[in-house]
């Protein structure tokens, strides 16, 4: 009878693959109920190919409930995806210096949880590449401390998403084009440092048909694309500041504006709008008139649009 010899098996917290799976110009492939852990460059990497769908997984390149020690040192991709039509669904995030990287067109992100690396660490959530093709839709994801970077947004749609801990979007410039972007309903909340919503990085010189409105927040910053301020005054000049709530500056293409006469004996003065610069708008009257001027302004362009108002 052969004898065996009994080894002992290695610690898995020790064990370190290179990634979990690689998947190369494959269609219609399902990853569910997984577990990653340990990889050294990606969890998932997908080139080529289209609709792999990822769903209810847990991926992190070390094990961490959150709040590592370690977390500044994460710096690892748990997933990949450089290919079209695919969707990642109820995943969670929870070790990597990047959560999700999309290099691919017309993906979908629902149900999604990063708390991979927090922002002020360097850690992303979600990246967006592939800067003019970009064709992204996210959706109802929490991004618990980190971010989301998009890179010349292209018909890209982020909504119904909470972020937590001065987690924000950053809208980076490449060649400095925006086209079809829509930021809206979405939840965040900060520590208290006014952190910005949302965030440009570096110069864009073709932006149209961006919509960033209906967004709440909770102890940071307002950005919109959209603007409505009421000035109260007794004399013959309103000025209305949009500065700190409108994303881009010194650009308005669109405004309105109302004036409401009070006291006691109404006044029907002739008012127009005399300035409008850096974001702030300038209502003047040819006679002195108590009332309130309400402004309503936006950011909104079709293609080919251009304003005469800046």
């Amino acid at each position: 009878m052969k004898s065996f010899e009994r080894r002992r098996l290695p610690d898995p917290r020790n064990l370190m693959v290179t990634k979990g799976i690689f998947i190369i110009d494959s269609a219609r492939i399902s990853i569910d109920n997984c577990f990653f852990t340990h990889f050294t460059t990606q969890g998932i990497l997908v080139e080529s190919g289209h609709e792999t769908f990822i769903s209810s997984s847990f991926l992190g390149q070390h094990v961490t409930i959150g709040g590592d020690k370690g977390e500044r040192n994460f710096t690892r991709t748990a997933i990949d995806l450089a290919s079209n039509d695919n969707a990642i669904t109820d995943v969670a995030i929870f070790s990597a210096a990047y959560g999700i990287v999309l290099r691919g067109r017309a993906n979908i992100l629902t149900g999604v949880h990063c708390y991979n690396k927090a922002t002020f660490w360097g850690g992303v959530g979600i990246v967006v590449k592939l800067p003019g093709l970009s064709f992204t839709r996210i959706d109802n994801c929490y991004m618990d401390w980190t971010g989301i970077v998009i890179e010349d947004p292209v018909q890209v749609h982020v909504t119904n998403a909470f972020f937590l801990g001065d987690a924000n979007i950053v809208i980076k410039s490449i060649k400095g084009k925006i086209s079809g972007l829509n930021i809206v309903d979405n939840m965040f909340a900060g520590s208290g440092s006014l952190n910005p919503i949302v965030k440009l990085d570096g110069e864009f010189t073709d932006i149209d048909q961006v919509v960033i409105d209906r967004n709440n927040v909770y102890q940071m910053a307002l950005k919109s694309t959209v603007g409505k301020l009421m000035v109260t005054g007794n004399g013959t000049k309103w000025v209305s500041d949009f500065s700190s709530i409108l994303l881009f500056p010194n650009r308005i293409n669109h405004l309105q504006y109302s004036f409401f006469s009070q006291g006691q004996q109404p006044v029907f003065p002739t008012l127009a709008v005399t300035n409008v610069k850096n974001n702030v708008v300038t209502v003047e009257s040819n006679k002195a008139a108590n009332g309130v001027v309400s402004v309503l302004v936006d950011q909104y362009n079709m293609v080919g649009e251009l304003s005469s108002l800046n």
